[in-house]
């Protein structure tokens, strides 16, 4: 059947796919490594240290659990500290920021007994990268909020008991709520484009996508979806079992803007995956955030790869017309972002392909 490839009427950022056309845009790098740079202690993950009207003043001093490490609270108790690693990846070239909502769900937020605090911490952080992106944003070189959906910290198509496979620690039903209220409070504050990332469980991310098509009904909203899956080890599967460009097919029914890979391995080890992908996907933007490297605790940042290293292999990825969204995951700082857009701005984005027949 002959397919009409045509751009969705999105109701933001309905300028993103024609710059995603003309040239390579840089998505930001790692959170989890920029606050830890911070060396927050329970206190300031409790708030101390801030006194802003935006803050949370006493609010979680008596908490009665342990809150440090739950990073998506501080868009709450330190949105100063947010704020500032949103500006200094805009600061470093980036095109697109991702909200500080990787784990901002209630089955991720129910460990840190916080539950009910999820949708409150997806609408704070899409704020708080909305007001970064409009500082920084100029008539020339607008920049865009990614509302982060991640995988949560459980699998629908896995038994967490080896002795019973058929056991399943999650439902569809709890991850697509979870989900959607997820999504409604990233549209709600701000989010120009909802990115469904890390994914090593095909089934978690169909329901995020499902959950996010509700939301678009629910609210009249079209953002465009990026999606990006992660390749957990050398078989060159995602967790769940499915090669690079079985994933690709499991989930192109959503019609992303972009279809791509993040974390897990380092640019070295991610590209045939890539390269597969880039591939299977040829009438689809591809997008790659690779971390620094593997881990070494040893490291300043807890990986290896330094700015200049990473920005090289991810400037290979762009020479050979592999990729048009370009970034980094865990272990990336500023340093590694604008040292990977000096590296691919004179670069051409890769070409979409639309075959006559699909």
């Amino acid at each position: 059947m002959s397919q009409l490839h045509t751009t969705p009427a999105y109701t933001r950022a309905q300028d993103l796919p024609a710059t995603l056309a003309k040239r390579l845009v840089i998505l930001d790098g790692a959170m989890g490594t920029m606050i830890q740079r911070f060396k927050l202690g329970e206190a300031q993950y409790r708030g101390q240290g801030y006194a802003g009207a935006d803050g949370a003043g006493d609010r979680f001093t008596d908490f009665a659990y342990d809150v440090k490490g739950n990073n998506e609270l501080l868009s709450i108790t330190r949105p100063d500290v947010i704020s500032d690693i949103h500006e200094k990846y805009l600061a470093a070239g980036a095109d697109l920021i991702e909200t500080n909502t990787f784990g901002a769900t209630t089955i991720a937020q129910d460990d840190y007994h916080m539950a009910d605090l999820a949708y409150e911490m997806n609408l704070k952080s899409a704020q708080l990268a909305r007001a970064a992106c409009d500082k920084y944003s100029t008539p020339d070189h607008k920049r865009y909020v990614a509302g982060a959906l991640g995988p949560t910290p459980k699998t629908a198509s896995i038994s967490p008991d080896v002795n019973d496979p058929a056991a399943r620690n999650v439902t569809f039903e709890s991850l697509r709520k979870a989900y959607l209220e997820q999504t409604l409070a990233l549209i709600e504050g701000g989010a120009d484009v909802i990115l469904v990332e890390t994914i090593f469980d095909t089934l978690n991310a169909k329901a995020a996508l499902f959950a996010v098509d509700e939301a678009f009904e629910q609210t009249g909203q079209l953002l465009p979806i990026m999606i990006s899956g992660t390749v957990t080890d050398a078989s060159g599967r995602i967790l769940s079992g499915q090669t690079v460009t079985a994933f690709w097919h499991s989930v192109r029914h959503a019609n992303p803007l972009s279809i791509g890979l993040n974390c897990a391995l380092g640019a070295t080890l991610m590209r045939p995956y890539v390269q597969e992908l880039a591939k299977a996907a040829p009438d689809t933007f591809i997008s790659c955030y690779p971390n620094a490297g593997l881990p070494n605790p040893m490291s300043d940042t807890g990986f290896d790869e330094t700015p200049e290293i990473t920005s090289r292999l991810v400037h290979e990825f762009a020479a050979e017309g592999l990729v048009n969204i370009v970034g980094g995951c865990c272990g990336t700082t500023p340093d590694h972002i604008g040292a990977i857009a000096q590296a691919v701005q004179s670069t051409t984005t890769r070409k979409l392909f639309y075959p006559a027949e699909a």
